[in-house]
């Protein structure tokens, strides 16, 4: 029976999704469900690993019911999941704890452990500075839990996780494909293997990472009980799938060097796309995290609030005309955003910083939000425009630093994804700060069709990975480009902006 149809699945900090698709693109039916966070105790954030099998289960099998298809048409499945927390699994594949978020802080310690004995080791290898990912947890569990740490066999991904259980793996057969391992502090990412000097330097027990695999390898096939399950059949390949940040990139068709992909969300996350590896040793701002398409690397930073601090803002701040304080429910962001239009740009000397939780890249925990240059003239609207201004700003900054690492990168276009890029006043801001034009994506969902594609390379019914992403994408309407006379005004504000933010950073750390 010819394979039409592929499944990608994205294993969320909140939520998991699965998206059956024709080998074109089309979507042809999807599934949600929500997943549960749970807080034991302040600074703990913890996740069920059984709740990611669980919610894949629930997901995929209401795609193919709801789809109305032969599930031998299937070609393949593949995952893509959240990137920074770690999962820790016994001999059998069955969880020895709870998965260990991104979220949780309880490894901070052991970050600055990292950061005093190896930080520029470990930026110069991984391409990624300490900071909260699988490294300084690893080294916490060796040392706060050993008995837990003892009984671990392989520390795992959620994605590595479900597609190991349906595929009835063993620990042995435990993988991770080399989009995360940016994030694992004990990798050499450019020569895809782990570490052997840093795995020496903190004794942290080599067996117990998985094999690196490619995100096309194809790692195992569904089960006959997981087929029954799922709603598969039998022999359907499981391709090993990708970190949720880089199926997205490639769902958005970032695969040439110079595009940028802007994820305007609760977090603001700005990637590049180069065909050189840079590790940011001097400022400990970029992530630089390896492609799924061979010889690319997509250095990125992200703001933790980002879209958080205009809803922040909207709930607590915001008031009509009128001076009457709105409900929370009401939708106040074309309100919001209507006004600060009518600002001019710069808002009139107000700077904001958005990081009212901590920075995060460069990590500085420390630091909060703040306003700078308020004046008797400054309204609601000044206030908004300044947030939106704060991660152009920001995004700048990370460019700035991109472009001195490779002063040879010819940026030519950004592309915007999440619920912010529905604002067009905040996407000509982007274009106008950065001086690049600011291109919206059609759809909301970018990382289940990235996975998809993988299975659909792994398969071998999508030949060119690269080639077919870019075809695939479908934009919305033309690009915002950039005021060259907006972007004259901009120019010097950045570097007022960066200068803030160092004094901040000063002044927060005393």
């Amino acid at each position: 029976m010819l394979k039409k149809y592929l499944i990608g699945v994205d294993l969320g900090t909140s939520s998991t999704k699965a998206a059956l698709y024709g080998i074109d693109g089309k979507l042809i039916s999807d599934a949600a469900i929500e997943i549960p966070l749970h807080y034991p105790k302040p600074g703990v954030v913890e996740q069920d690993n059984e709740d990611f099998y669980r919610s894949a289960q629930q997901t995929v099998k209401s795609c193919i019911q709801s789809s109305g298809i032969d599930p031998k048409e299937i070609a393949a499945i593949a995952f893509d999941s959240q990137m920074a927390g770690i999962g820790l699994i016994d001999e059998d594949f069955s969880p020895v704890t709870r998965f260990d978020s991104w979220l949780d802080m309880r490894c901070q310690p052991y970050i600055e452990l990292m950061e005093k004995r190896a930080g520029n080791q470990i930026t110069q290898l991984t391409g990624c500075p300490p900071t909260c990912d699988h490294g300084p947890k690893m080294l916490w569990w060796k040392h706060e839990q050993p008995d837990i740490y003892n009984r671990t066999a392989k520390f795992v991904m959620p994605g590595t996780y479900v597609a190991g259980k349906i595929a009835g793996l063993k620990a042995d057969q435990a993988f991770i494909d080399h989009t995360y391992i940016h994030f694992s502090g004990f990798s050499d990412a450019q020569k895809g293997v782990w570490s052997d000097k840093l795995c020496a330097l903190f004794e942290l027990d080599k067996d117990k990472l998985p094999h690196i695999v490619d995100p096309c390898d194809i790692i195992g096939e569904v089960s006959d009980q997981a087929a029954k399950e799922f709603g598969l059949v039998p022999g359907t390949p499981i391709a090993a799938g990708a970190g949720d940040t880089a199926a997205n990139a490639l769902g958005a068709g970032i695969v040439r060097p110079g595009m940028l992909f802007d994820v305007a969300g609760t977090a603001a996350v700005l990637a590049g796309c180069t065909d050189k590896f840079v590790a940011d040793t001097k400022n400990r701002a970029l992530l630089t995290m390896r492609s799924v398409i061979p010889g690319l690397w997509n250095p990125l930073a992200y703001i933790g609030g980002g879209g958080l601090a205009l809803s922040w803002f909207r709930d607590q701040f915001f008031a009509t005309n009128q001076g009457e304080t709105l409900s929370i429910t009401d939708d106040l962001y074309p309100e919001m955003l209507s006004f600060a239009e009518k600002i001019e740009p710069g808002s009139d000397g107000l700077f904001f910083s958005p990081h009212l939780g901590g920075r995060i890249c460069p990590s500085s925990p420390e630091m909060r939000g703040a306003w700078m240059g308020v004046s008797w003239s400054h309204t609601q609207a000044h206030f908004t425009r300044a947030i939106l201004e704060s991660v152009a700003y920001e995004y700048a900054y990370y460019l700035k630093i991109l472009l001195e690492l490779l002063p040879d990168l010819k940026l030519v276009e950004g592309r915007v994804v999440g619920g912010g890029a529905r604002s067009t006043v905040w996407n000509q801001i982007k274009a106008d700060v950065l001086n690049l034009p600011c291109q919206k994506l059609s759809g909301n969902e970018f990382g289940t069709w990235g996975a998809a594609m993988i299975a659909g390379k792994a398969a071998g019914v999508i030949d060119d990975l690269a080639a077919h992403a870019e075809q695939s994408v479908h934009l919305n309407g033309k690009p915002v480009y950039p005021s060259s006379q907006n972007h004259q005004i901009y120019q010097p504000l950045i570097e007022k902006y960066i200068l803030m933010e160092q004094t901040l950073n000063q002044f927060f750390r005393q």
